[in-house]
């Protein structure tokens, strides 16, 4: 065992070696003796943290999320301070989120099989973390347009404007089913974004005209 692993928190260092191994492995070829082994702990000592592979890979996606969420609450905040446009904003905040993800799976050759294993070892904690997601969506575009006196268009709501966010990042998956290549995905999604945007604005209000007068 390593000084750094010794100074980590058991339960932090186990969730980073089996991150490491289910990317090198995938879900279904990896096994708790392998985390156990990346850990440097024996089974019987990751067994008092995790009870089966199928825990310690919901922890791992849980992390994950909790890691995309606040990723995403921190480029909200800079690009506001920033003093960017709604539309940049949800689009910088966005942005964060996917990343956080991107990052963590980066360089693994079984990226679509993780993708699509959490959806049936944690759907729970994907849905809970869907409706977290567009709430702190919605929470954003509630706080900017406040601020900044912005009016949506009649009929869109806030929360209608945030769950169409999260439509347009499901709608911009069906095109890129893995988020690969990323680069596309997300310039694609930043498109939709800001057409979205662009579409749940009301108009700006006209100014009326001054009236000129004739001197005679």
């Amino acid at each position: 065992m390593t000084k750094m692993q010794a100074q980590t928190r058991p339960q932090d260092r186990i969730l980073d070696a089996a991150m490491r191994v289910f990317r090198r492995h995938g879900f279904r070829r990896s096994s708790i003796e392998q985390a156990a082994e990346e850990a440097g702990l024996t089974r019987q000592a990751l067994y008092h943290h995790f009870d089966s592979k199928e825990a310690l890979f919901r922890a791992v996606i849980e992390r994950l999320y909790e890691e995309a969420l606040a990723a995403e609450a921190e480029a909200a905040k800079q690009a506001e301070e920033a003093g960017r446009e709604l539309a940049d904003i949800l689009v910088a905040e966005i942005a964060a989120r996917l990343g956080a993800l991107f990052t963590s799976l980066e360089g693994s050759p079984h990226i679509e099989e993780l993708f699509s294993e959490h959806l049936v070892q944690a759907r729970d904690l994907y849905q809970s973390y869907a409706t977290r997601f567009a709430d702190e969506v919605a929470a954003t575009i509630a706080r900017v347009t406040r601020k900044r006196k912005l009016t949506l268009a009649r009929g869109v709501s806030v929360r209608e404007l945030a769950r169409c966010v999260e439509m347009a990042i499901h709608g911009t998956k069906s095109a890129y089913p893995s988020m690969m290549p990323v680069d596309a995905f997300l310039k694609q999604l930043e498109i939709m974004l800001r057409m979205l945007v662009a579409g749940a604005m009301a108009p700006a209000a006209k100014k009326p005209q001054r009236k000129t007068g004739v001197r005679k």
